[in-house]
């Protein structure tokens, strides 16, 4: 996938994603999120329920259980659904037309100015000054931790009475 599908792509769901809470659809609403989901795992890798939670997918504050939904209260799970999931692809997209981030499946696109992605040497941060000292400084650090590394061996045998 290159970058300009990406984002198209990720245009065309936002877009649905407002129509649905517009004219909420509950069948709609679940081909919707099952492209979104595909879109967003194919550009930044599958979501656990951790990442889920956090951006509040799929868990609308008054959710039933027990019984069908009345058509209000339908239409108000679709739109909060539907509301939520916009606001994380509106951050997909952010993140890939505005902060230029580089992406899973990311095939050739072109992101920031208008050379490949492979070809771009832009820094990840422009507001920033590039540093010609971080390649050393890091391998430095990575000796500095290599050094370290049996720190983490166990020492001493530890009391009985600490070992419950």
């Amino acid at each position: 996938m290159t970058r300009d599908e990406l984002v198209t792509r990720t245009r065309q769901l936002i877009d649905e994603g407002d129509r649905l809470a517009a004219e909420p659809s509950l069948g709609a609403l679940q081909v919707w999120l099952q492209l979104s989901d595909d879109l967003l795992s194919t550009a930044w890798g599958s979501m656990d329920r951790y990442h889920l939670a956090w951006l509040l997918v799929g868990k609308p504050k008054g959710t039933v259980r027990g019984r069908r939904m009345t058509p209000e209260e339908e239409a108000a799970y679709v739109r909060e659904v539907a509301e939520q999931k916009t606001a994380a692809l509106r951050m997909s997209l952010d993140a890939v037309e505005r902060q230029g981030m580089p992406f899973l499946g990311e095939t050739g696109g072109v992101g920031l100015g208008d050379q490949p992605r492979t070809a771009r040497a832009a820094p990840a941060h422009p507001d920033l000054p590039a540093d010609p000292t971080l390649a050393d400084r890091l391998a430095e650090a990575r000796r500095q931790a290599d050094e370290h590394r049996d720190h983490e061996a166990p020492r001493a045998p530890r009391p009985e009475r600490m070992q419950r």
